[in-house]
């Protein structure tokens, strides 16, 4: 039986749209380790199971616990399973900006941020992949939005994000609610739209770094609920310096957008 013009130009429409939703949108989960021997295997698991169709590439930053070579080792029978060796710690920023170098050349269409110590729940991706494929240019796990929550973290720690995240906004002028979360989607033009050779904060303040550059660029920004758990296993990375780092720069980069527009020597948002 042989369509109608219009009637083929709808069935071609709908699995255009369903090819759009479905495999034809390759997805890269960057999983930054050191250190996470224990942790790493339980975390793949539950990413490959939650979302299958998603690749994943380990960064390690030469970690002397071993978790690179049993990075491998996974890979070796996960054909899905990607790991990119480091030299040595340089921060989060850095191996993330690796990772999405490396997702960037492969030709991937969504690239994630994850932790590896189980805080971001594998199983709640599929909605920040969701908010990208219906219009979102950065999709972000938000703790601090309605259905949000963190669970076994220590008030001091809630205090420092919910403080962090309050300052960034006040100081850069976000609407973000969850400015130093570290669970997000990236759609590949947005990432390709950045200079990620200027970025070169770490930690918290890569987070903000990141989400701010897209902010300045006038890109759609969309904010899901998610459980932050609280690690079980291994050493949280988290440090006083981190923190400090984070706040001089929110502070540096704040003034000197006033600086700017006050003074008429570029934007804003330059």
């Amino acid at each position: 039986m042989r369509l109608k013009p219009a009637l083929l130009l709808c069935f071609l429409a709908r699995d255009r749209s369903h090819q759009g939703k479905g495999l034809a949108v390759r997805v890269l989960t960057i999983i930054p380790t050191y250190n996470e021997l224990e942790s790493l295997p339980k975390t793949l698991a539950r990413l490959r199971a939650a979302v299958p169709a998603s690749d994943v590439l380990v960064v390690d930053d030469n970690s002397p616990d071993g978790t690179g070579q049993l990075a491998d080792r996974i890979a070796a029978e996960d054909s899905q399973v990607h790991v990119l060796h480091r030299e040595g710690k340089a921060g989060l920023g850095a191996a993330y900006i690796a990772g999405f170098k490396w997702g960037l050349e492969a030709g991937y269409d969504i690239l994630v941020e994850m932790d590896a110590d189980g805080s971001h729940q594998p199983e709640q991706l599929q909605q920040l992949l969701d908010a990208v494929e219906e219009g979102a240019d950065l999709a972000m796990g938000s703790r601090w939005v309605p259905g949000g929550s963190v669970v076994n973290w220590p008030l001091y720690r809630q205090a420092i994000s919910r403080i962090g995240s309050t300052y960034a906004r006040l100081m850069l002028g976000l609407k973000i609610k969850d400015v130093t979360g570290g669970y997000r989607a990236f759609r590949r033009t947005t990432l390709e739209k950045l200079n990620l050779d200027q970025v070169d904060s770490v930690g918290y303040g890569f987070q903000v770094d990141l989400a701010w550059r897209v902010a300045k660029m006038g890109l759609k920004i969309v904010e899901r609920p998610i459980t932050f758990v609280e690690r079980e296993l291994g050493a949280s990375k988290m440090s006083g310096n981190i923190v400090v780092e984070a706040m001089i720069n929110v502070t540096k980069w704040g003034l000197t957008a006033r600086w700017r527009k006050l003074t008429g020597r570029g934007s804003a948002t330059s």
